[in-house]
């Protein structure tokens, strides 16, 4: 699909207009786009997690948005529909993962017409889409965010059920604060995104992949914490340029990490982690260094000086170190600890 930068207008546009007719479950469910009048340096791609919606990247695409860049977060196919859902009628939920990764190909051109460069990121399932074009199409990505990407679950146990289970599931926090998505869905709609997320795990050990971010925590009960830092170090054997970042356990930062809507407190320290990855061209061991000299009380001129930073990067990181230390959060920086 080729789009002109007039083109992508009308497109965003006639999405709105249709989102407005289609009948959605509520304005949290809506895409939410971003963007300046004009190109910018990099535009951002982001894709919610399973059942969810758009609203949990609005902080993080707004704040990107505030610093210059253009930011695209589409509603994701059969998602966010009203309707009466439930076991005996489920929501109409895709069970084919070309219906996924049609739908980001096409996404992925419109954002290239907004901006120079294409920074990718997705929480759940929207970061195991993530992870794929990263893998796929690094000659287009600049940057990918994985947000706890579902590579695994986080009892083995569940990944055996959800291959042969067709039952429908509903989310034991389906009540929960921030929830505006369906309460519940049929497993081989989730299905699909296990088998992709074996997939990745396989191609990582042999294709460079674009940098990636990599945030996981260890609160987190939906997926699995050890095939994350398996895919990341796999990756790192590719591409230096990437990062591991895992939240304490006693932060209580559960799978939906994106907004304090969704129970995370530290909303900030997300964002702050993003932005300082999205401008920065350090590799994990300049991170790691970085990381260090923080411990050790260096101020950001200092840091600026010795890694070669540039004034806004060095703040930044410092910035997130800072956030991070300040809770005693430094542990899962290390590799070596994994």
């Amino acid at each position: 699909m080729t789009v002109s930068t007039q083109t992508t207008a009308q497109i965003l546009e006639q999405v709105q207009q249709s989102e407005s007719t289609l009948g959605l479950r509520n304005q949290a469910c809506r895409s939410k786009f971003f963007v300046h009048p004009h190109t910018t340096s990099k535009v951002c791609l982001f894709l919610h997690g399973f059942t969810a919606a758009p609203y949990q990247f609005e902080p993080l695409g707004k704040a990107l948005f505030n610093k210059g860049y253009n930011v695209l977060i589409p509603l994701q196919p059969d998602h966010g529909l009203a309707g009466n859902w439930n076991r005996q009628n489920p929501p109409p939920l895709s069970t084919e993962i070309e219906t996924y990764q049609q739908f980001v190909l096409d996404w992925l051109q419109i954002a290239k017409t907004l901006g120079e460069q294409v920074v990718v990121g997705g929480l759940s399932t929207g970061g195991t889409l993530a992870g794929w074009l990263a893998l796929e199409y690094p000659q287009e990505i600049d940057r990918a965010l994985l947000f706890a990407p579902y590579l695994s679950s986080y009892n083995l146990l569940f990944d055996g059920l959800i291959k042969i289970l067709p039952i429908y599931f509903e989310w034991f926090n389906k009540d929960a604060s921030g929830n505006f998505g369906y309460k519940g869905f049929r497993i081989p709609a989730l299905r699909i995104f296990l088998e992709l997320g074996e997939k990745l795990l396989k191609q990582a050990q042999k294709t460079e992949a674009a940098p990636i971010l990599m945030v996981s925590s260890e609160s987190d009960r939906a997926v699995s914490l050890s095939k994350q830092q398996d895919f990341f170090n796999m990756v790192l054997q590719h591409q230096p340029k990437s990062w591991y970042y895992c939240f304490d356990d006693s932060l209580h930062i559960e799978h939906r990490m994106m907004t304090k809507i969704e129970d995370n407190d530290y909303e900030e320290l997300v964002i702050t982690l993003a932005k300082a990855f999205v401008d920065s061209d350090l590799t994990w061991t300049q991170f790691q260094q970085l990381a260090k000299r923080i411990v050790q009380g260096a101020s950001y001129e200092q840091i600026k000086q010795e890694l070669n930073l540039d004034t806004q990067a060095s703040q930044q990181m410092s910035a997130m170190m800072t956030q991070s230390l300040g809770c005693d959060r430094l542990k899962c920086i290390n590799p070596s600890e994994m």
